[in-house]
């Protein structure tokens, strides 16, 4: 009686056992590659090598346009060159007597500011028009006094510039003081505006430096533009410039450290990379042979037999188990949208049949006492 009902209760709990969905946090390998050795598979499964890597890095970019364009620092004169919009103060000097300019008592005269036309002229009394955009403060001063001097010969120019809307920059935002900065010198750089502003706004996050400039648009992440020197690039009048956020991210999910929403912490990242910002792989769970990439392509750039995939789903799959593939996890790039799925190893469903087991063992066990 006592073996019959060991018997059944072993017998129950393996047919529970069998029964049951082993526990799993993440997907094996297997399971999401299941479909591609299917007559009609619904995405391309791509191995990452060393030899593969230099193709697929022609494969067209997803998530972004593949990089940020920023324009070379360049050289410039310290002067700096009137535009239409500044405001001219001069000062008429003339020392003989009965002058037309100046009162005898001062000797000179104040002209009223006068703004620069859209055509790039100001006008002088007993002279008319004249076209002073383009040229320097020297250079418009000495212009001035020629035209003058058809009138009174010994009649000398003063001239100060107040940098209008054309000859400044406008810092739209991501700073401390968002403001409009004139332009004193043709040789003033970004980090000089920058600092004139107070700097980066310290609430973004992985700031993105963005130049509007003739209908184009320029983009450097602030650290690069910080630390390498030929990125100080000179501004020009009329720049808009705004700090924002670098918000491309790519999300990772399975065995990992953590499963979270990651972005970008450079401009380009590594798979090697992404493994390290998501805190590594869980040494207890995860499949080093199977870190596996997702990653959408949009219809036009699925061309089977070019540089590109032959399905608008791609499966990337990365064996961190060996040099060649650690030196390819290196070389191959994360995009924006990607997702970074650690698998699950065969070894832990193993691992979770033998410890179900021991409890079917323990409890046989201690149905056996029971009954003694």
């Amino acid at each position: 009686m006592r073996n019959a009902f060991k018997a059944h209760l072993g017998f129950s709990l393996v047919v529970m056992l069998a029964g049951c969905s082993l526990p799993s946090g993440a997907a094996m390998q297997s399971q999401v590659m299941a479909e591609q050795d299917a007559e009609n598979p619904t995405f391309q499964v791509v191995e990452v090598t060393r030899n593969a890597t230099p193709d697929l890095a022609k494969w067209p970019t997803t998530g972004w346009k593949g990089g940020y364009h920023w324009l070379p620092s360049g050289h410039a004169p310290d002067s700096s060159l009137i535009q239409s919009g500044d405001r001219l103060d001069v000062v008429i000097w003339d020392s003989q007597e009965n002058s037309l300019l100046a009162p005898i008592a001062t000797k000179s005269a104040a002209v009223p500011t006068t703004t620069v036309s859209a055509s790039g002229t100001i006008f002088m009394p007993y002279v008319g028009e004249v076209p002073v955009r383009g040229l320097t403060e020297s250079a418009a001063r000495a212009k001035l006094q020629e035209k003058l001097g058809d009138i009174a010969a010994t009649a000398q120019v003063q001239l100060s510039i107040r940098q209008g809307v054309n000859n400044s920059v406008d810092m739209v935002g991501g700073v401390t003081a968002p403001k409009s900065v004139p332009l004193t010198t043709r040789n003033t750089r970004i980090l000089s505006v920058l600092a004139q502003v107070g700097g980066i706004s310290p609430s973004l996050r992985h700031p993105l430096v963005v130049l509007h400039r003739n209908g184009k648009t320029y983009e450097t992440r602030a650290e690069a533009l910080l630390t390498d020197p030929a990125r100080n690039t000179l501004v020009r009048g009329g720049d808009q410039i705004v700090v924002i956020e670098d918000d491309r991210s790519f999300n990772v999910l399975g065995a990992a450290s953590s499963q979270k929403v990651i972005n970008f912490e450079k401009e380009r990242m590594s798979a090697m990379e992404a493994v390290s910002a998501m805190g590594g792989l869980t040494a207890s769970r995860a499949n080093p042979k199977g870190l596996l990439v997702l990653r959408e392509f949009r219809p036009r750039d699925v061309r089977p037999g070019a540089d590109t995939p032959d399905m608008q789903q791609v499966i990337f799959s990365l064996d961190l188990t060996s040099a060649d593939g650690l030196f390819a996890a290196r070389q191959f790039n994360i995009n924006p949208g990607d997702t970074v799925l650690a698998t699950e190893s065969p070894i832990t469903r193993v691992r979770t049949i033998l410890g179900l087991f021991g409890t079917v063992v323990g409890a046989g066990a201690t149905a056996n006492n029971l009954s003694q």
